[in-house]
């Protein structure tokens, strides 16, 4: 799902611009930074942070619940 417009996330309802939850990695370009960040509700963003500010361009899906141990591990 591609948010560049969005002021939200539309999963959990996270203000874009507000800080992650979690920095996974960051990378300078040419034009500014890269950042890979794991917003509250575990979905995966690419945050593009150039001269004209930041923007989420890519977004997955939450990550899937944990699933308890069958046999009580």
């Amino acid at each position: 799902m591609t948010s560049t417009t969005g002021a939200v996330c539309p999963h959990c309802g996270w203000p874009d611009g507000a800080e992650p939850f979690q920095v996974v990695s960051r990378h300078s370009t040419a034009a500014g930074h890269t950042v890979w960040t794991r917003c509250g509700c575990g979905s995966l963003q690419v945050r593009v942070v150039d001269e004209r500010g930041m923007r989420i361009v890519s977004r997955s899906r939450p990550a899937a619940a944990t699933q308890p141990c069958p046999a009580g591990c």
